[in-house]
């Protein structure tokens, strides 16, 4: 069967998966492995006085106790976001050793590793190994952090200030929002969240004479291979080789390099044999990076009208106690890219503070800054309607980028070449019957009912290039090697459509590989909504050029001139003549020492030369708030959205319906907290909400291709979408119902996500 792109095929990984012959991390045994087990920090801040493993290194079965002397020859884990501040001074980096040295920075922090030769009893001897910490004063609040009289994280950086970041014109924002006829302003919390992948983190290592070998879930095996192996092993690339098979998720934190396997790497050559480790739940609530926790104030100006006139946001991010591999690129840069969205803005200003503070690192959590930016401003749009009495889609309709102003450069200095924003609205306020929700809103069960709509805007498409390997082997089967990597998108249903069709061959016989340095030798990984655009153009161009290289083969088999020779459904034909072979006969000819014999096959890498595409879409939520208990139901849920376009609608659907869960999630329940000694009071289950399916509404998705002229597939990325959308759009639904229900507005301003049952009672509570 050809399917091709636009088809919405059923995933070919999910027989595989659903039946259990997924093959994890966790899945991996190797011959003779040890286990390896840390002790954490159970303090935020201090100086570490006493750390005895003798106990440890004495207990059964142990066969070493690693502290950071031990790691000495280990580089420290690197951050990759080297970026400029306002001041023109470089973003402050601290020195983050793989185990803690000296001093203590957050609660999980590892101390020390115990290597056994059982998991248990290594669990067992880090319980023995004694700690004293001359406990510091830890800073976790955001502005304590910030105040001349914080205690200082890194000695060498005043005021726990990592950057202070800034963009646009401060003078002439404020001169315009003087002169505004309507200003609105408002503090927003974008909450601390816990990721929490589907799979916790693991991996196996080992060493022998080809040098170091890794199982690893991550979101690209090459970019892991280069850290590991410049910055923290310190050796030549191919010495590490890196696999991550079958990955539960995601979400950007898979793209760091974490402690656990450089203590594992480091363990496996210091001990000759592997070494496996595997985290429980409530350590990845601790040692997996976190996600947001950003506190803004915004200012909006507008005109008469209802016309943005200036937009003003200062941002005070937590970076926790380092930074991560990219932690300062997420809320300047990478949110910096699309600060006032697909909105005409004249003048704005963007200021952000990057601090560190006596908690997990944050890193790039699905959207990266972009959930963060679009949040500010749909909350920003609501309120200004409401001010001036407009209507939610009234107001953005006049303040939109139209098509006629494409492609539109924004205040970041980068250029949106295609959408439809109005267009998308109407669609999504159709497919949502907006006009039809008074009759809906008359419930006879005592709730409020509220609606909501957001748009949203994100960039995908950066980094590095890609590269895609196609050969066609003698028995007709098509392999496709890709440095992207699949966590849960089904890459390889959707670059075999898209192979299927450069090639117009059989789906079924197109193998995708990827996740394994020792075959994959270039690739960008996955992130940031860029494998189609990246990854799938890089595919179909390498495909293309196989195509082309077979007809020299194939005119030489039909004794006839190459121009004379024309391609067309898996099959090489003379365009003026009978004779014809098949891709199948091409390949197995080019084995032929004759025609050169080598595979046939070909290599592209694809570079968008920096540029962004921008994934856009309009979504709407419907809300019911109980009055007396302040719990929130959602209602219903529509999703129109502009990815260019959809390679798979089936795929496309489902990562519409991943991304808004997690809004969701964030939106109501979702918030992992620290009280004021450091102590993440959410370090399980019981206490960090994650959604249940009883918790969400059906999604109703629908798509608005409007394709995108800069790569030749016309897409733009859909992976984040959901997540840039729910969280304003559940938001503006909910203070959409407490307005209905007579909740005046400073009251209804206070309330911050998650909009948990107990805020929303209290919210409620105050006017009674």
């Amino acid at each position: 069967m050809k399917f091709g792109i636009g088809q919405s095929v059923p995933r070919t990984e999910d027989p595989r998966l659903v039946t259990g012959a997924g093959r994890f991390t966790d899945d991996v045994d190797l011959p003779g492995q040890l286990h390896a087990a840390f002790l954490r920090s159970p303090h935020a801040h201090g100086v570490i006085r006493r750390l005895d493993v003798s106990a440890a290194l004495a207990a059964r079965g142990v066969h070493a106790v690693l502290t950071a002397e031990d790691l000495h020859e280990l580089g420290p884990l690197p951050c990759r976001a080297r970026i400029t501040g306002a001041d023109g001074e470089p973003a402050f980096i601290p020195e983050r050793p793989v185990l803690a040295r000296d001093r203590v920075r957050f609660v999980g922090e590892p101390l020390a590793a115990v290597i056994a030769e059982t998991r248990a009893a290594a669990v067992a001897a880090a319980e023995l190994i004694e700690l004293e910490v001359d406990d510091l004063p830890p800073v976790v609040d955001l502005e304590a952090a910030a105040g001349p009289d914080a205690p200082r994280l890194h000695d060498d950086c005043p005021g726990n200030l990592c950057l202070r970041y800034e963009n646009g014109d401060e003078a002439a924002t404020a001169r315009a929002l003087a002169s505004a006829r309507h200003r609105v302003a408002l503090d927003l919390v974008n909450n601390r969240v816990a990721p929490t992948p589907l799979e916790p983190r693991a991996c196996v290592a080992d060493y022998g004479e080809d040098g170091f070998l890794l199982y690893n879930p991550s979101q690209g095996a090459y970019a892991q291979q280069g850290v590991l192996a410049r910055a923290i092993l310190k050796v030549d690339a191919e010495r590490v080789r890196v696999i991550s098979g079958d990955t539960g998720g995601g979400f950007g934190i898979r793209g760091e390099v974490y402690p656990e396997a450089c203590v594992c790497l480091f363990a496996a050559r210091a001990l000759g044999r592997p070494v496996k480790w595997r985290g429980d739940r409530s350590e990845m609530f601790l040692s997996d990076a976190h996600g947001r926790d950003n506190r803004t104030r915004c200012e909006l100006g507008l005109d008469e009208d209802g016309r943005v006139v200036a937009l003003a946001v200062d941002t005070l991010a937590n970076l926790g106690a380092y930074c991560s591999a990219v932690g300062p690129l997420v809320p300047t840069v990478a949110g910096g890219r699309v600060v006032g969205t697909v909105y005409r803005i004249p003048t704005l200003h963007h200021r952000v503070r990057c601090l560190f503070t006596n908690v997990m690192p944050v890193s790039a959590y699905r959207g990266a800054g972009r959930p963060e930016a679009c949040y500010v401003m749909e909350r920003l749009m609501d309120a200004a309607a409401e001010q001036l009495g407009l209507a939610p889609d009234e107001i953005r309709r006049r303040n939109f980028v139209r098509p006629e102003d494409l492609p539109f450069t924004n205040h970041a200095g980068v250029t949106m070449h295609s959408g439809n924003f109005a267009g998308t609205l109407a669609r999504a306020l159709e497919r949502a019957d907006w006009a039809g929700f008074g009759g809906r809103a008359e419930g006879a069960d005592g709730r409020w009912r509220g609606i909501g709509l957001g748009y949203y805007v994100e960039s995908s498409g950066g980094g590095p290039e890609e590269e895609a390997r196609v050969s066609v082997a003698a028995d007709g089967t098509v392999e496709a090697v890709v440095g992207t990597y699949s966590h849960g998108q089904g890459h390889e249903t959707a670059y075999a459509q898209i192979l299927a069709e450069a090639l117009e061959v059989d789906f079924h016989r197109i193998r995708i590989v990827q996740g394994d340095t020792a075959v994959v030798k270039f690739g960008g990984g996955t992130g940031g909504s860029r494998s189609s655009q990246m990854g799938g153009i890089a595919v179909r161009q390498a495909g293309q050029a196989v195509v082309r290289r077979g007809r020299d083969t194939a005119a030489a088999l039909l004794q006839a001139a190459p121009e004379r020779v024309c391609y067309q459904g898996g099959v090489y034909r003379l365009d003026d003549g009978p004779g014809e072979v098949t891709l199948e006969e091409v390949a197995r000819a080019a084995l032929d020492a004759t025609f050169g014999g080598a595979p046939l096959a070909e290599t592209f890498r694809y570079d968008r030369g920096g540029g962004y595409t921008f994934p856009n879409g309009c979504h709407v939520a419907e809300v019911a708030v109980d009055p007396d208990t302040g719990e929130i139901e959602v209602l219903r849920y529509t999703a129109v959205d502009d990815c260019g376009r959809v390679i798979n609608p089936l795929l496309a659907t489902g990562q519409v319906h991943g991304g808004v869960v997690q809004g969701l999630g964030q939106a109501l329940l979702e918030h992992a907290v620290y009280d004021a000694y450091g102590q993440l009071v959410t370090g399980s289950f019981m206490d960090y909400a994650m959604p249940h399916a009883a918790d969400m509404p059906d999604i109703d998705v629908g798509f608005h291709e409007v394709l995108e002229p800069t790569n030749e597939l016309g897409v733009k990325g859909i992976g984040e979408g959901g997540a840039c959308a729910a969280p304003h759009v559940v938001f503006n639904a909910v203070c959409d119902a407490l307005r209905r229900g007579g909740i005046d507005r400073v009251r209804r301003e206070r309330l911050q996500m998650p909009l948990t049952a107990e805020k929303v009672w209290r919210c409620l509570a105050a006017g009674g």
